[in-house]
């Protein structure tokens, strides 16, 4: 008998890629030191190279990092790293270096949260191919902290207005889910805490149908900067039904024409320094190997 497949489970709807997640930093210094030295992250060595703008290679993503007064994301990025006993290592070792600041780091069951020197926290997960995709470093997904009783008009306006598949949760507290690539997600979890007012950062997605949105946004005035031919953003979540505000976070939003779109990054491997240097070992495979092969 032919096997059977549930081909739905494989449809990414119609975001394909969350790639960057933007905020501005003001000292470049101490952004190596925590992202590169502490996470063990690599800067791009093709694009913005100079001391104004930084983007930090994750896998297949990135951080954004341009000069500037200090912008935190209300909620969390949440990445995949191998090796937790390293990762630990080595923002023990960068400590001392950005003393001072609200940089700090702790462990948990599930996670390490780190913490930058601005305040935005990062969750650092080991890889797990069922919950994460078969990936050994990425950002599978960016939560933000939203108001309580707004996770189901959030829920509605990603399919509604840009055609992203969206589901609700409920753990630790309501949350809702919007799908931006394979394995990769917008989180919207419901707090009572009062959140700070939104500073600015943004998150960017690339997706396929660009103009069906883009209508979308345009008629209920939503669009908030016309960027060039492949890139236009917005920044305000709505209620559909009666146009109140729910969330506001600036979405750069890309056609897949875009030249930038999937465009290689390099991802260096950490644990090779001029100590412990192998020929062969220089780069990070972000993917898991042909051994952990998706037998589904």
């Amino acid at each position: 008998m032919q096997q059977e497949f549930d081909r739905a489970a494989e449809d990414l709807g119609n975001s394909i890629h969350l790639e960057h997640v933007n905020v501005q930093v003001p000292d470049q210094r101490l952004a190596t030191l925590f992202y590169v030295a502490g996470l063990g992250l690599t800067r791009d060595p093709y694009l913005m190279v100079s001391d104004t703008n930084m983007w930090v290679n994750v896998g297949r993503s990135q951080f954004h990092l341009p000069s500037g007064a200090p912008q935190v994301l209300r909620g969390n990025t949440g990445l995949v790293i191998s090796g937790r006993e390293a990762l630990l290592r080595r923002l023990a070792a960068v400590a001392p270096k950005l003393a001072g600041t609200a940089f700090g780091f702790s462990e948990h069951n599930d996670y390490v949260e780190a913490i930058c020197p601005w305040g935005n926290r990062v969750r650092c997960h080991e890889p797990d191919a069922a919950r994460f995709g078969r990936i050994t470093l990425g950002i599978p997904y960016v939560e933000f902290d939203v108001p309580v009783g707004t996770t189901k008009a959030i829920a509605d306006f990603y399919p509604a207005m840009m055609g992203i598949p969206t589901e609700l949760k409920n753990g630790d507290g309501a949350m809702a889910r919007a799908k931006m690539g394979k394995d990769q997600y917008l989180q919207f979890r419901e707090t009572d805490r009062a959140l700070p007012d939104y500073d600015g950062h943004h998150v960017q997605m690339y997706i396929t149908n660009f103009s069906g949105p883009y209508r979308r946004l345009s008629d209920r005035g939503l669009v908030s900067q016309e960027d060039n031919p492949y890139q236009y953003r917005f920044r305000d979540i709505v209620d559909l039904a009666d146009g109140r505000h729910l969330f506001t976070v600036e979405h750069e939003v890309r056609s897949a024409t875009h030249p930038m779109y999937l465009r290689p990054l390099v991802n260096r491997n950490p644990a090779s320094t001029n100590q412990t240097y192998a020929h062969g070992h220089d780069q990070w495979d972000w993917a898991m190997g042909p051994d952990q092969y998706d037998g589904r």
